[in-house]
């Protein structure tokens, strides 16, 4: 069993905003997968389901982004799984460009309060993530403002194909192949590049 929690603020105030992009990410695996994320448990929404023959827990905490491992740990205790293997976190990034990936397997918060809460409740940073780039903040910006502010149309197109990528990553990773989705999706997409 592997447990995919994506990071994010609840209620509508919330929705499509950068900091939500975890939120978003799960919702996105739900539809594929027609997995039903409305059980109200462990300080989260969660849904049971399978990716691809995968058990599979897909999380959204309840908590507000800074208290988000509280509600990973206690998922991660019910499920008594090793959440060095089994636990997935997806969340935004704002030092990688607008839809790109970061995957990794361990490391710092990187100044991500979410992630920060996540290593205090666990007692250490070792557990997969996928970052997805939301783009830096601009000159003069306040980053709060800024990762709480919603995407622009473009942005959210960007974001749609992104979705797709981080699946693609996500079915990677079910099948412990967490190498082969560093080589696949840890690359840089320029401005340019992007659509």
């Amino acid at each position: 069993m592997y447990i995919i929690a994506g990071l994010g603020n609840p209620t509508r105030d919330y929705e499509n905003t950068r900091h939500n992009i975890g939120f978003m990410a799960i919702d996105a695996l739900a539809e594929k997968y027609d997995i039903r994320v409305n059980e109200c448990k462990h300080k989260a929404l969660i849904g049971k389901g399978t990716i691809n023959g995968n058990k599979v827990v897909l999380v959204k905490p309840l908590t507000y982004m800074n208290l988000s491992g509280e509600a990973i740990r206690a998922v991660v205790d019910y499920y008594k799984v090793d959440e060095t293997l089994q636990l997935l976190v997806i969340y935004d990034d704002t030092s990688l460009n607008i839809g790109q990936l970061r995957i990794r397997k361990k490391g710092s918060s990187g100044g991500h309060n979410g992630i920060k809460n996540i290593i205090a409740q666990l007692g250490h940073d070792s557990f997969h993530r996928i970052k997805v780039g939301v783009g830096e903040k601009p000159k003069g910006y306040d980053l709060v403002d800024y990762v709480l502010g919603h995407f622009s149309k473009e942005e959210l197109a960007i974001m749609q194909d992104s979705l797709v990528k981080v699946d693609g990553a996500v079915n990677l990773m079910l099948e412990g192949k967490v190498d082969a989705a560093m080589n696949e999706y840890n690359k840089k997409i320029t401005e340019d590049a992007a659509p």
